[in-house]
């Protein structure tokens, strides 16, 4: 008796196919599970054993051999649970599952037969549609998340005997649907809002300029002059996500069992704040089993950086290629995985240990040398990578006292999405989405300047001592400020704003 059913597995943020190639024979009682399958695989055995017992069906006895195709790529997780059960039972002639070449079990079972829910689900279901799979039996808890998908039908299993009771036509499963509307309009509500950050126009200015080209942000400021309130409230200005970009946030926070249940879809961009003591591989992802970090669970969004010269050194160079490549690759012995991490870094700082240089309120009790050594935990690559850099000094007390009148978030986010739609045109045939991840040749395409605007980017290159990257950089947050112009061209007070947005350069940081 043989049989053949198909689940999925993860590499990275990608599924593949496994057909589960059940054969029962006559023969000394064994159950081999074959395929290149981990420990918790191999485990099965004994998950599938006690479940079909407890659910009152009969467990062969007789020479069990399942296989696990591909057999040449390693198969890891409890994921394999619910299809490796199900071809033992349609194996053994206790269901008939009809049309199983276009059918995907997904789920892991508990002794008593409960299908217990699985991290990864949504990447596997979109990677069974791609493939030209119609429908997909999962737990009753992912239906919500797998659901998202529209194409491919999704069945929620409670218990692999509700599964027996649906091939035996007893009480069939009736597919699972996702109204959508609901979720995006509970998570674009926000109790944050920039209307709140009294004073700092200049930089509520810079935070906008970054939003609208997702450049990366250093603020550097006196202790409660209000970075991290700044910081905090930067997605309530970033544009909407696509529908593309949802779905590939989503798919990461399922890899990592992030997703909180009653959210199958994440509408909102990330905003993910790590404490200054996470160490780099928790920042880049890894593990025995590469899972994604928070530079990939930032995805899309803002990855915050409080208290930057805290961090540990070998946590802050992590990010140095990322911030470039737009891609963390994880290199283990048994894969090499590439996590998609398109972020924007903003991060806060003090100007010295004390935090009180430069404050006009009160006095530094900070050395030279201790200011430098604190400084110096930045290094200057990374600072190169960061194209806007400010400083936010003391609010006065006129500002804090003033009822709030300034903009609102929405308003911000109105401009910001009008210069991200200028982009999104713009770019339409170039693979990317913002002025921050222009590239060399893309740059001279899209950033061409004037006589007037070449003579000031001369000057400022050669009086500040800028880098080549600090040199594109400029051009990069000019073309986003003449987005926010609805300028077709870089004009001469496009590059003088972005140029003061170079802080540490001007003043030889």
């Amino acid at each position: 008796m043989f049989s053949k059913v198909n689940t999925v597995s993860l590499m990275g943020i990608d599924g593949f196919v496994v057909e589960v190639q059940t054969d029962i024979s006559n023969g000394l009682i064994a159950f081999d599970l074959i395929g290149l399958p981990d420990a918790t695989v191999r485990e099965a055995r004994e998950r599938a054993k006690a479940s079909i017992k407890n659910c009152g069906c009969s467990f062969p006895r007789k020479r069990i051999t399942i296989n696990l195709a591909p057999a040449a790529l390693k198969k890891e997780g409890s994921g394999f649970d619910l299809a490796i059960t199900a071809g033992i039972l349609a194996a053994s002639g206790q269901i008939f599952i009809d049309d199983p070449a276009h059918t995907i079990f997904i789920g892991e079972l508990a002794l008593d037969g409960t299908v217990k829910s699985i991290n990864g689900v949504l990447p596997m279901v979109i990677s069974a549609y791609k493939h030209g799979f119609k429908r997909c039996f999962v737990p009753y808890e992912n239906a919500k998340e797998a659901a998202v998908i529209d194409g491919i039908e999704i069945y929620p299993v409670r218990t692999l005997s509700a599964l027996i009771d649906h091939y035996t036509r007893i009480a069939p499963i009736q597919p699972y649907h996702t109204d959508l509307t609901e979720f995006r309009a509970a998570q674009a509500t926000s109790v944050l809002d920039m209307v709140e950050v009294k004073g700092q126009e200049n930089a509520k200015r810079a935070m906008e300029i970054a939003a609208s080209g997702s450049h990366n942000v250093l603020m550097v400021g006196p202790a409660g002059t209000g970075k991290s309130m700044l910081a905090k409230r930067m997605s309530t200005i970033l544009p909407d996500m696509t529908f593309d970009e949802m779905l590939e946030v989503t798919k990461l926070h399922s890899i990592a069992g992030t997703l909180p249940t009653n959210m199958p879809l994440i509408t909102t961009r990330p905003f993910r704040s790590p404490h200054h003591t996470v160490s780099a591989n928790a920042l880049s992802g890894g593990g025995a089993v590469p899972r994604p970090g928070e530079l990939s669970l930032s995805h899309c969004g803002v990855l915050f950086l409080d208290e930057l010269p805290e961090f540990k050194r070998d946590a802050l160079e992590v990010l140095r290629q990322p911030l470039e490549d737009r891609v963390i690759t994880i290199s283990r012995v048994t894969a090499t995985l590439t996590y998609p991490c398109s972020i924007m870094l903003v991060a806060a700082m003090n100007p010295c240990p004390c935090g009180n240089f430069g404050n006009p309120k009160a006095t530094c009790t900070c050395t030279s040398n201790q200011i430098q050594r604190y400084r110096s935990k930045i290094s200057g690559p990374l600072l190169d990578r960061i194209d806007i850099q400010i400083e936010v000094p003391s609010v006065s007390y006129d500002d804090l006292s003033k009822i709030a009148d300034g903009e609102t978030s929405a308003q911000i986010k109105e401009r910001v999405n009008r210069a991200r739609k200028i982009q999104n045109e713009r770019y339409a045939n170039e693979n990317i989405t913002s002025n921050a991840q222009l590239n060399a040749s893309l740059l001279d395409k899209y950033c061409r300047l004037d006589d007037k605007g070449n003579m000031l980017m001369k000057a400022a290159f050669e009086r500040l001592g800028l880098s080549a990257r600090a040199h594109s950089k400029i051009l990069k947050v000019a073309r986003t400020i003449a987005d926010l112009d609805a300028s077709d061209d870089i004009k001469q007070n496009h590059i003088a704003e972005a140029i003061q947005y170079r802080n540490f350069d001007r003043r030889g940081y």
